[in-house]
């Protein structure tokens, strides 16, 4: 990770533990390929360890910065699924108009804001909203990698839950969770996390009821 002084690097040095855990609970794994799992169990491991970890960061912060703190997050929580879906989107636009010119992609890409961004305000800063897809690395270095985030915040926004309801239980099977690695398929990494691997109306609601209610206590 790189440190530059702001929030975002308390949240960056919990994300990248996460990640660090959850190799260290499948190095006993015999075979070396099922010690990494799927890249969308992967970011359960690190998003849940933001949101477990925000539980205790009066130890960066004392109390009142550590609620704005935990309040940034949560925002950015709520504001980065319709990010992922305008990036997961515009990829599939690129890669299925082969040929395209620069004008027909920057009509793409704003009409996909439009879509799932459409109430924030760009007035002055129109140059900037065209060409915003370009902050995103993922786009142009790891292909059709970036949906991931989503499904995993899903998950870990589950642990979390669990976490509010049994904390030990909870922490136990996120943990049996990474130990198993790669060495089973998605749903059933979700499963031992405790979490659903769904989708629907059912599985997101608590949880955003779940965010609006933790906003509403800072």
């Amino acid at each position: 990770m790189n440190a530059v002084g702001l929030q975002r690097d308390v949240e960056t040095i919990l994300h990248e533990a996460g990640h660090a855990f959850h190799a260290l609970a499948a190095r006993d794994e015999d075979l070396y390929a099922y010690r990494s799992a799927p890249i969308e169990f992967c970011e359960v491991a690190s998003m849940s360890m933001e949101l477990l970890g925000n539980e205790f960061i009066e130890a960066f912060y004392p109390a009142v910065e550590a609620n704005r703190a935990r309040r940034t997050h949560l925002e950015g929580i709520a504001g980065i699924f319709p990010w992922i879906a305008t990036v997961d989107a515009f990829q599939h636009w690129v890669y299925t108009h082969p040929g395209h010119a620069r004008g027909e992609r920057e009509a793409a890409w704003l009409k996909l804001m439009d879509r799932f961004g459409g109430e924030v305000d760009w007035s002055g800063f129109e140059a900037v909203r065209t060409n915003l897809w370009h902050r995103q690395l993922h786009i142009f270095i790891h292909p059709f990698y970036y949906i991931e985030y989503g499904i995993a915040q899903i998950g870990a926004l589950q642990v979390w839950a669990n976490s509010k309801r049994e904390r030990t239980k909870a922490l136990k099977e996120y943990k049996r969770a990474l130990e198993l690695g790669g060495s089973r398929p998605l749903p059933e990494l979700f499963q031992a996390a405790g979490c659903r691997f769904a989708f629907d109306r059912n599985t997101l609601k608590p949880l955003v009821e779940l965010l609006r209610n933790e906003l509403a206590k800072l």
